[in-house]
């Protein structure tokens, strides 16, 4: 009862900050007056659109499986939960994500994603140039590009956001908001603090943003979505969310959105599974941007194992991710690594689209 409360106390706080937040973006753009100048400006000639092509019909990934590690459940994305894009040209609509203003669903596709952790491996690595030259940059929360472009790369497509990292978000709203052209933000979070019906807290912050930074492009995952996510987890691992005290991580959101989105993904500063086994393994901080913040590897493994209260299980998400990698095209690297042969006893068998 102690650990609701003081979990209820946090969300005002950040609720608070957040107004305050949004407030100060409103007042700093120069306000009502500000508004009223820019819609008098005359707009610039929008191009029209071209229809999309008609979609082929596909498998949806789980249709056929594979036994993988222990802790997974060896299948791959299950039907119903993702559909994995075809190559073919111009974007296309991916259910579950809709605007905050009208409701309608993301439309876009890539050919090729560069998916950029948050994690101290990337510190020092100068991938910078080789994220940059994905089709699309997908990142998480709240990781800077201003100062690590030579590491993490300058370029961002896709952001996808928590509803706990909104306030920091907020906080860094220069870098993070003003300066994202073309940017697709989608945030995620719980039902109650999502909903439309006017209760919904981070939700109404979202309308809020969007009114005072209306080039924004703001999405948000539906409810129902939210539970084909809870499911995913449940038959990739076997482990009930809710009853095993887990949280689903961003990097789970953001890797499962990759899979709709991108035909390929390469992954930086992801580790493998058991990397945090390994007694010589290096030493890295569990965010690049935060040099002297915690150990990965003890963040990890504390969350692995925490009973009490609610942990994301990031070795268990991994072990799927590496899963996934034997059958999509997904590669990893800094570290580079790939996900090991399954044995003759479980050959792989790779959907058909």
């Amino acid at each position: 009862m102690k650990t609701l409360v003081r979990h209820g106390l946090a969300v005002c706080l950040a609720l608070t900050t957040m107004c305050t937040s949004l407030l100060l973006m409103y007042s700093g753009l120069g306000g009502p007056k500000e508004e009223r100048r820019r819609q008098q400006q005359p707009q610039p000639q929008q191009q029209p659109q071209a229809q999309p092509q008609a979609q082929a019909q596909v498998q949806q990934p789980g249709a056929a499986g594979a036994a993988g590690p222990a802790g997974t459940s060896g299948k791959t994305p299950v039907q119903g939960s993702l559909r994995r894009p075809l190559p073919h040209a111009g974007s296309r609509l991916l259910d579950g994500y809709i605007s905050v203003t009208d409701h309608k669903p993301l439309k876009m596709h890539c050919q090729s994603c560069a998916l950029v952790t948050s994690s101290g491996h990337l510190l020092g690595s100068k991938q910078g140039d080789k994220i940059d030259e994905a089709e699309c940059v997908i990142r998480m929360n709240d990781a800077p590009t201003w100062g690590y472009g030579r590491d993490v790369g300058n370029k961002t497509s896709l952001r996808v956001i928590a509803h706990s990292s909104m306030q920091r978000v907020l906080r860094h709203r220069h870098e993070l908001l003003n300066m994202s052209q073309g940017t697709v933000f989608i945030f995620w979070g719980p039902g109650s603090y999502m909903r439309r019906d006017g209760k919904g807290l981070v939700y109404n912050h979202l309308r809020l943003m969007n009114q005072i930074l209306p080039q924004l492009k703001v999405y948000m995952i539906t409810r129902h979505k939210m539970i084909q996510f809870d499911d995913l987890f449940k038959r990739e691992t076997g482990k009930d969310r809710k009853i095993s005290n887990t949280w689903l991580s961003t990097g789970w959101f953001t890797m499962t959105i990759a899979l709709e989105l991108c035909d390929r993904i390469n992954v930086y500063g992801m580790v493998p599974p058991d990397f945090c086994r390994d007694p010589s393994h290096s030493s890295v901080p569990y965010h690049y941007y935060e040099p002297l913040g915690s150990d990965e590897c003890t963040m990890y493994i504390s969350h692995e194992r925490g009973r009490k209260g609610s942990h994301h299980r990031f070795i268990t998400e991994k072990r799927v991710f590496e899963n996934w990698a034997r059958t999509f095209n997904i590669h990893f690297f800094q570290p580079a690594w790939k996900p090991e042969s399954l044995t003759i006893n479980h050959p792989e068998i790779k959907p058909v689209f």
